[in-house]
């Protein structure tokens, strides 16, 4: 009897077999490819150094006016006291430049649900837990090194506009150079905490909407508090817990720069964590 002999295919013969797992270092290069290719990314990282750098020299240069207008007596009154808030002063901008990295933070997730890619990516990537910590790594490195130039470049420009004034401070006074970095760390920290929000909402408006009530609403919401609510409450909102690193808090009411820092990160963590349990457990 005949026997019919199955030729097999050289191609598919020549294909090793697939060995172990996918690995994190690839998800970072991959999310790094990802994140650089989109526009957005450059438009939100420039609108964010525009906007924080500009924003602390008009304030830079409003106290100057401000100081300048100021009778001779009162100018030797008031020079320590604007020398010590000068530091502040010029990081003035972070107040807002925090909304345009929340921005970006939950754009860097949620883009992927709006245009469908997120199927694309857990397809090459099926290990969810590591693709959420490589998106989160990738986004966490590039917004601490833009916010740390961010926050050096307007400390400088904020120092040059007060020292015509001699009202300046220097970076190696106490505490100058933690705030300026503080700044940069804070901004990292606001982006990383939109991320999380992102990963919980899934939606870009939504999540933008949430990051913004959470870091920028609750801190306007609490100079209506009574007295007696706020001495407990303030130091607890996200913003003035992340803010106490580089702002010049005052009072017993607050936390330590550092211990204010660590409450923001933990804010930050619970929406990471949150984000990574739903991202797990959802489908896409």
């Amino acid at each position: 009897m005949a026997t019919t002999t199955v030729p097999v295919s050289p191609t598919r013969a020549a294909l090793p077999a697939a060995r172990g797992r996918a690995g994190f270092g690839g998800a970072l290069r991959s999310e790094f490819t990802k994140i650089r290719s989109v526009r957005s990314t450059y438009w939100s990282l420039l609108a964010l150094m525009v906007i924080t750098i500009g924003i602390g020299a008009l304030f830079a240069f409003g106290r100057v006016q401000n100081f300048n207008q100021m009778p001779p007596g009162i100018q030797a009154m008031n020079r320590a006291q604007e020398i010590s808030r000068a530091t502040e002063q010029s990081l003035f901008g972070l107040i807002l430049g925090q909304l345009v990295i929340a921005v970006l933070g939950a754009l860097t997730i949620t883009s992927e649900y709006s245009t469908g890619m997120i199927r694309t990516s857990l397809s090459v990537m099926p290990r969810r837990g590591v693709s959420l910590a490589a998106k989160a790594a990738v986004f966490g490195a590039i917004a601490l090194v833009v916010g740390l130039v961010t926050s050096f470049i307007s400390y400088f420009v904020g120092q040059a506009i007060l020292s015509t004034d001699h009202i300046n401070s220097t970076i190696g006074q106490p505490g100058v150079l933690r705030a300026v970095i503080g700044g940069g760390l804070f901004l990292a920290v606001c982006g990383l905490l939109s991320f999380g929000l992102g990963a919980i909402i899934r939606h870009t408006a939504g999540a933008i909407t949430a990051a913004i009530g959470v870091l920028f609403v609750l801190f306007i919401l609490s100079g209506f508090l009574p007295n007696n609510w706020a001495v407990h409450i303030d130091k607890w909102i996200p913003f003035n817990a992340g803010g106490a690193i580089w702002e010049n808090q005052s009072g017993t009411s607050m936390f330590s720069p550092w211990v204010g820092f660590l409450v923001f990160c933990i804010y930050a963590a619970i929406a990471l964590v949150a984000g990574l349990v739903l991202f797990r457990n959802r489908d896409a």
